[in-house]
């Protein structure tokens, strides 16, 4: 796939991009040339490759699932306004 210069002018409209005829004329190049490189990536034949998540065989440390903060809900409730079953209610907002 190869991209005119109508093509990027076209899409940097699109995107609301002012470009000078100069940057048109260079990222034309630039796209065309990741384009290439995708077709020569999409040609590699990856049959029996299995995919991978991270190219090192590494794993996370992981800690206990601790609580290290005090439970507060009460503080929180005897200050909070109209309180009901436990809930906080608050002003239904529709704009």
């Amino acid at each position: 796939m190869s991209l005119t210069h109508q093509d990027v002018a076209r899409i940097a409209k699109l995107a609301r991009i002012n470009v000078s005829e100069a940057e048109i004329a260079a990222t034309a190049d630039q796209l065309n040339n990741i384009f290439g490189l995708i077709e020569k990536m999409q040609a590699v034949d990856t049959a029996g490759v299995e995919p991978m998540a991270h190219p090192q065989d590494v794993s996370l440390r992981l800690r206990d699932d601790v609580v290290t903060e005090p439970n507060r809900r009460e503080a929180f409730q005897a200050v909070a306004p109209q309180v009901e079953k436990g809930l906080f209610l608050v002003p239904k907002v529709i704009e």
